[in-house]
This record gives structure tokens, sequence and C-alpha cells, in this order.
């Protein structure tokens, strides 16, 4: 991955204000998600995640992570509640063009080459083929794809697919970046590459949501951290604030004495692993 910075202004949008006079990231009010069968992954979440925030959401399977991410992203329609993006309804166009997500399900078209998966995704947010396609170059030269740009995500190695996941989100330069276990299965180089480009977009002015069950790189990575069990937040701060208030030596020491608290207090964990999950103990969920 060369060392390149990607300069995050747009056709759309021009460069962010200071995060202090923005309205944040991401707020999120009374968002409940109940599915046809009647089970409710989520009830009454309240969630703000500041404008320029490198923000961690953590919590075991089935915690109501997805079901929120693929909310804020129009994937999955609230029973209720309200969600904004940068002040903006989440369902507006505009607040559609401001969120990236680079999912943990490797979703690519098998039928489009690594340049045409770029230029084809860039299109929905209204770029024209001429920038797309100059924005797809400079993103496979940041990302290593460029010897890829005519191969299929099906000749591509797991890394290489990784990449492009990455890369498809940051076509269209959002200003809130989602990372839904961005490193899952990847292996050490590429999980370094990855959040070494992540910080810069950082640096840059890019908002952060990431989820991950690697609880040491969200300590590293992250200046604010929730954690999420049955759909609820039981805990926020910033890591030195958590292992502060759980008497905890790390990030995975919070976490397990916050879920023992979590289920202590008849929260159970929440999902299709959710009666497996109950009977787990928290030094277990970690592990796992």
């Amino acid at each position: 991955m060369r060392r390149s910075s990607i300069d995050q202004r747009t056709d759309h949008h021009p460069l962010p204000e200071s995060p202090a006079t923005l309205a944040p990231a991401l707020r999120v009010s009374g968002f409940t998600k109940t599915y046809a069968d009647g089970f409710t992954a989520v009830r009454d979440l309240a969630l703000e995640v500041p404008a320029g925030s490198f923000f961690g959401l953590l919590g075991p399977n089935g915690a109501g992570k997805t079901t929120l991410i693929g909310a804020i992203t129009n994937l999955v329609r609230p029973t209720a509640g309200r969600i904004e993006v940068f002040g903006h309804e989440h369902e507006t166009r505009h607040a559609r063009r401001l969120v990236g997500l680079a999912e943990q399900e490797i979703n690519l078209d098998r039928f489009l080459d690594v340049e045409e998966v770029l230029v084809y995704h860039a299109g929905y947010f209204g770029i024209s083929r001429r920038n797309a396609k100059a924005r797809a170059k400079e993103l496979m030269d940041v990302f290593d794809l460029s010897a890829k740009a005519h191969v299929r995500p099906p000749a591509l190695s797991g890394g290489m697919r990784r990449r492009l996941l990455f890369a498809r989100a940051l076509m269209h330069r959002p200003r809130l970046l989602i990372l839904d276990e961005p490193t899952a299965g990847v292996d050490v180089e590429l999980r370094s590459e990855l959040w070494e480009y992540t910080r810069r977009l950082h640096r840059e002015g890019t908002t952060i949501l990431l989820t991950t069950h690697y609880l040491e790189e969200a300590e590293a990575l992250c200046e604010d951290l929730a954690l999420i069990r049955g759909g609820r937040i039981v805990a926020r701060d910033s890591a030195a604030g958590l292992r502060a208030r759980y008497g905890a030596r790390d990030i995975a020491e919070v976490y397990a004495k916050a879920m023992s608290a979590a289920a202590a207090d008849g929260i159970a964990a929440t999902g299709a692993d959710a009666q497996a999950a109950a009977a787990m103990t928290p030094a277990e969920e970690v592990a796992r």
C-alpha cells in the first residue's frame, strides 16, 4: 500500500469545517429494530459520534452492531427512532453520499473487474464516468491494485479482495467511514497497512466508526469506545477512562467485566446466537 495522501474533497462537498463547529457525524435516538418474526435486535438505542472522531463499537456476536450499521446505511429499515448523519436524515440522498461502508462480508460483483467495480460503485453517487475512472486509478494505486485492474474478484487473493472493498468504500470520498470487521481473516502485514491508512484518513478529517473483535486494535486506534450488548450501550469512554472505571489492565479485561456486569443486570446477548452467547462466560466471549 503506497504512502499517498488522499484528498477528501469532493465535487459534492467542500472541505469540512472544524469538528467543533459541525453537527455530530452520527446521531441515533430511540432506534429500535424488530424483525418480521418478532425478534427485536435493538431497542431504544441512543448513540452520538462526534465529527472527526475515531470511534469503536465493541460487542459479542448478535449484540446489534450489524443491525445498527445496516440502518445507518439504509440496508435495514428502522422500526422506530431517528438517525442523522452530519445533521441530515439518514434516508436522504445527501446523507447517503456522506457515508462509506467497508463490509465484513466480501460482496464484490464477480462479473466486473477491479476497475469496473470501483467505477460502477461511483455511479451510485452521481460521479461522472471520467471522474470515477480518475478516482479509481488513484485508489488502485494507493491500495496496490493497479496490476489487477482488469482482473475479476474471484481471481484475487483474500487480501486483494479486502483492499478492493476498502477502496470501493472510499470512491465517493465519504466523511463518515464505517469499517465492519475490516481486518477479519487478513494477515498481519495487510492488517498493519490498513490501519496505517485508516489513521491517515482520520488525520485528514474523516470520521471513522469501527467494529472489531480484535480488542487490542480498538484500544490502540480509537479515541472513544462503546460496548454494546443486547442492543444497548452498556459502557462508553476513552480506553483510559474505561480501564480506570473497571480497574482493568486493558480493554480485553474491561470487556469481560462490562459484559459480566451487563449479564448480571439481565441484559442478554441477542441475535441468532443469543442462547449460546447467554450461556457463555465473558472470558469465553473474548476468546471467541
